[in-house]
């Protein structure tokens, strides 16, 4: 607050000075009504039983067991050198995809069976919970990792293995959409965190390239199983058609728009995300729908278009109802025995219902930030949040009882640091000490080849995009109302102040504690409404029932005005709508 000064002349200028700045925050706009996803309302408003563990504390210590050379545990090291200087003249490395893996070690397919999607997510993880991966054990683990950038196959785009020799061993290489668009939302990822390696950005502008010329030939039909990025070609097979690799698309575009300022990326991310939104039913096929969400979300917000936000976001939660597409493939909203299971992602109809590990983590990536560009979500996207987090506890299994678990005896291999695959409402492999109950934490690692081990239920694939939840996921002093930072994986974007999204599950107005770290307002962007004023280090902000708050921290006394429907804070806008 202005301090009163004893001069008259000052003590004037500082009254005109406060009344300018009470003038500029009196009409900030009406309240943001909120829009309900209706799968998400048949989710939990406080999912039972309760527990949030420590998200953080879980991707640190995975990071130190999976990088760890020298490390004892059964079947470790996870990791090892890669020779064979594949696309990139360098020593690269490979992480187990699921423990004691046979087809991976040094030894066996000449060490060069490894996969991004495990690589690449343990360096998003790292890099989002402060783990330097450019100098780790005196390794550059981010440099090593551009060597799943194929350019000796022409494709020249990010993928899953770093050569077509080793594809068929398992993943999806050059076959399997997802698994080619995918691993790009990664590296993009890698290179916002782990900025100024040699090469990120030659490989990134490459990247974009091949996107955007390929978004260019499919022209907005994307009814394919994949593309050839060598040969510019969709192509078909076996697997179903994947439309929603362009939410992948439209991602890495829009990306690489904010970065190199090329209004082509720009274009083709809208004309990837009108491809999406045009889709007559959802295509949800494996991860990259939540991904087209959001660049639809932050283009609505940014560039002015009006894409269907409430469609994207049912299409992903509904999950594909075609047999055309992956069918059943969505968000689970369920009760398995005594535990709510609201939030996994993966199956909703395979056995009853099939959440994995890695699909349920990597969501909260583009739909928590996607609040600050659409806070008419946040009431949704809080409410999904805190059912995802309680439940995914469940895949550790040091975190579901012996009863509910396929390998209760091997629990202890990791001391609950990697996790299983998925849970299941119920078995599907015939352990008579699992009949009846429900849900299962289990894994397909024993299912993919022959003489895998069932410890290979355990997986190090899911468990390593940990550090998605360890950064976005802030207990309160209030059970079961979180902190969820916005602005943590809201990669390429312009911030200047903390956001989060706090949403209160219960039927009454609840009060939580906040630290601030200095004199701050505290302004919600969905009531349009300071939460406080002032507040000097510490104090308390109160919840309405059942609603959810966009909180920005702001200096104290920072103006605010409204501009259109944008509120600023300063040349900085802090809302949108």
């Amino acid at each position: 607050m202005l301090k009163i000064m004893k001069d008259k002349i000052f003590f004037v200028a500082a009254l005109a000075i406060a009344v300018g700045f009470y003038s500029c925050t009196t009409d900030l706009g009406e309240p943001v009504a909120q829009t309900s996803i209706p799968r998400i309302e048949q989710m939990p408003q406080l999912p039972a039983p309760l527990k949030i563990i420590d998200w953080k504390q879980k991707a640190l210590q995975f990071d130190s067991l999976a990088f760890d050379f020298n490390a004892t545990t059964p079947y470790a090291p996870y990791i090892w050198l890669d020779s064979s200087r594949r696309n990139i003249d360098q020593v690269t490395y490979g992480l187990y995809t699921v423990i004691g893996d046979v087809r991976q070690q040094p030894g066996k397919n000449k060490g060069e069976f490894h996969e991004a999607l495990t690589s690449l997510n343990a360096l998003v993880s790292a890099g989002l919970i402060g783990i330097d991966k450019t100098n780790q054990h005196g390794y550059n683990f981010v440099k090593m990792s551009q060597n799943y950038f194929n350019s000796d196959n022409g494709w020249n785009i990010v993928m899953n293995n770093t050569n077509p020799e080793v594809a068929l061993l398992g993943g999806g290489y050059g076959r399997d959409w997802w698994y080619d668009v995918y691993p790009n939302v990664l590296y993009y990822g890698v290179a916002a965190l782990f900025p100024g390696v040699e090469n990120t950005e030659n490989i990134q502008r490459t990247v974009a390239e091949q996107f955007y010329k390929a978004d260019s030939v499919l022209g907005g039909n994307y009814d394919y199983s994949y593309f050839d990025y060598a040969r510019m070609k969709g192509m078909r097979n076996h697997i179903p058609w994947q439309q929603d690799a362009a939410g992948g698309h439209a991602y890495v575009l829009y990306s690489a728009y904010q970065k190199f300022g090329d209004e082509r990326y720009l274009e083709a991310a809208k004309r990837a995300t009108e491809a999406l939104v045009n889709q007559k039913e959802s295509r949800f096929y494996e991860i990259l729908q939540p991904f087209g969400a959001y660049t639809a979300a932050r283009l609505n917000a940014e560039k002015g278009t009006n894409y269907d936000i409430t469609r994207l976001l049912n299409h992903a939660f509904d999950g594909c109802q075609s047999k055309e597409g992956r069918y059943g493939w969505g968000v689970i909203a369920d009760k398995w025995g005594d535990f709510d299971v609201s939030g996994m992602q993966g199956s909703i109809t395979d056995g009853g219902g099939y959440g994995f590990f890695m699909n349920s983590v990597a969501m909260a990536w583009p739909l928590v930030p996607l609040v600050k560009y659409e806070p008419q979500y946040a009431r949704a996207i809080g409410r999904y949040m805190l059912n995802v987090v309680n439940a995914s506890r469940l895949f550790y299994p040091d975190q579901i009882e012996d009863k509910y678990q396929w390998l209760p005896e091997k629990k202890n291999i990791t001391n609950g640091i990697i996790g299983y695959e998925g849970v299941r409402k119920t078995d599907d492999l015939n352990n008579p000490a699992l009949a009846g109950v429900s849900p299962v934490a289990i894994g397909d690692g024993p299912k993919w080849v022959e003489g895998q081990p069932e410890e290979s239920m355990f997986s190090l694939y899911s468990t390593s995009i940990a550090g998605v939840f360890g950064a976005i996921v802030n207990t309160t002093d209030v059970e079961g109302i979180l902190m969820l930072d916005c602005n943590a994986t809201d990669f390429y974007a312009s911030y200047n102040y903390p956001v989060f999204l706090i949403y209160n599950p219960y039927g009454e107005a609840r009060t939580i504690s906040i630290n601030t770290d200095g004199s701050s307002d505290l302004f919600d962007i969905v009531s349009r409404t300071y939460l406080a004023r002032n507040l000097q280090d510490t104090g308390t902000i109160e919840i309405p029932a059942g609603e959810a708050v966009v909180m920005v921290q702001l200096p104290s006394g920072t103006r605010l005005k409204a501009e259109g429907r944008k509120i600023k804070a300063g040349d900085s806008v802090i809302a949108y709508r």
